[in-house]
């Protein structure tokens, strides 16, 4: 009996053992052995060594990498959020529009009020607080809040805005201390460099996207006649008022809208150029009303090669036809007339109507601009004194 009871002791504790070895064997031969010791140099890992670790394009890439990261690092705290708030009168429905039955009811004279929402971007140009976004994000709004990517926020008041350019100028005056963007040179943009955008798409904040300027000189029949910088760096409702960036992380434009089907990007987005825009936004800060300039000068598009023989104008020279000149405006006043064929602007080439625009835009009244024109067999030179644009 008490053999059998050894015996029995014997089994178990054997059948034990057994079952121990072979934990400790699976645990040794398991390829995930290495994982749960932490050491990626044994068993499967050894032969997992990525050579593209070794390849001399990719570290090449690697150096792009770390410049972006920098470029965020760096602009990133200087894009703010902006939140506006509009109390708007809402509508009544006929059959509430009767007196007796809105006293009956207590219904209000002109319908209930909501308030409505809105999201933008800006980005901050001065220590002391000074902050621009678009004039379609702020305008007409009652109230605005200005928020930064340290958790700070604060109720910005608008300084001014212009409805023609799309650029609003708001002030912060809570905090002394922003971190600012550093502009760059839009007129030294070109065609397939790097363009980086960072705003608030759809309320997701510091959000990074990257493209190239796909054209610089859109004429998007804007209504300050001044052409936009077109990329293909995704641009989203939220984006608006955001900066657009180079290479060096400099703002080049201000994001303006983009051309959709769906209300998405489809790669097609327009930034207002900031060389312009730093003209409008120091208007704005001295309190000046953006006024636009005008010339008076109708032009004819794309006149036939029938027209342009029978006034000698020399063969595949660009130019504007001047089909009708405004009496008395300025352009009347410098000489300029009707088939005087405009060849360039303040030295500029005037192959489209858009060069002429955004010159007279981009200037304003008071300014000079001169006008070279080819006339009756020879070139002439108009010196334009500026006006302000009619009402209507």
């Amino acid at each position: 009996m008490n053999q059998r009871k050894k015996y029995l002791r014997f089994t178990r504790s054997g059948f034990v053992n057994i079952l121990l070895l072979f934990f400790f064997l699976g645990v040794a031969l398991s390829p995930f052995a290495g994982t749960c010791a932490g050491d990626r140099s044994a068993g499967v890992f050894a032969e997992n060594e990525n050579p593209l670790g070794k390849s001399k394009a990719i570290e090449g890439a690697m150096v792009l990498q770390q410049a972006l990261r920098e470029i965020y690092r760096e602009v990133n705290p200087a894009v703010v959020r902006i939140e506006t708030e509009q109390i708007v009168q809402m509508p009544l429905h006929p059959f509430f529009n009767d007196p007796v039955f809105r006293r009956f009811f207590g219904i209000p004279e002109g319908g209930a009020k909501q308030k409505r929402t809105g999201l933008g971007s800006g980005f901050v140009i001065s220590k002391d607080g000074y902050i621009v976004t678009n004039h379609h994000v702020v305008g007409g709004v009652d109230k605005i809040t200005v928020k930064f990517v340290n958790g700070r926020e604060a109720t910005a008041r608008l300084v001014g805005s212009d409805k023609a350019s799309d650029i609003a100028l708001l002030k912060v005056d809570k905090y002394k201390d922003l971190k600012t963007v550093y502009f760059g040179d839009s007129d030294k943009i070109e065609v397939g460099d790097i363009a980086i955008a960072i705003g608030n798409p759809f309320g997701l904040s510091s959000t990074f996207t990257m493209g190239v300027i796909s054209s610089k000189g859109q004429d998007v029949n804007s209504a300050d006649g001044i052409p936009r910088i077109q990329t293909d760096a995704p641009i989203n409702p939220g984006n608006s008022g955001g900066p657009l960036l180079n290479l060096r992380g400099e703002v080049i434009g201000i994001n303006q809208m983009i051309y959709s089907q769906t209300g998405g990007s489809i790669g097609i987005g327009f930034a207002i150029p900031i060389n312009h825009a730093l003209q409008v936004i120091e208007k704005l800060k001295t309190g000046k009303q953006v006024k636009p300039g005008y010339v008076g000068i109708s032009i004819l598009p794309e006149p036939s090669e029938e027209i342009l023989q029978a006034l000698g104008i020399p063969a595949n020279r660009k130019g504007l036809l001047v089909r009708e000149v405004i009496v008395p405006s300025p352009a009347y006043k410098a000489g300029i007339r009707a088939n005087d064929y405009i060849v360039e602007i303040d030295g500029k080439q005037a192959d489209s109507f858009s060069v002429l625009k955004s010159t007279v835009m981009a200037k304003g009244p008071g300014k000079e601009v001169k006008i070279k024109v080819f006339r009756e067999g020879e070139y002439k030179t108009f010196t334009v004194i500026i006006g302000e644009a009619p009402e209507e």
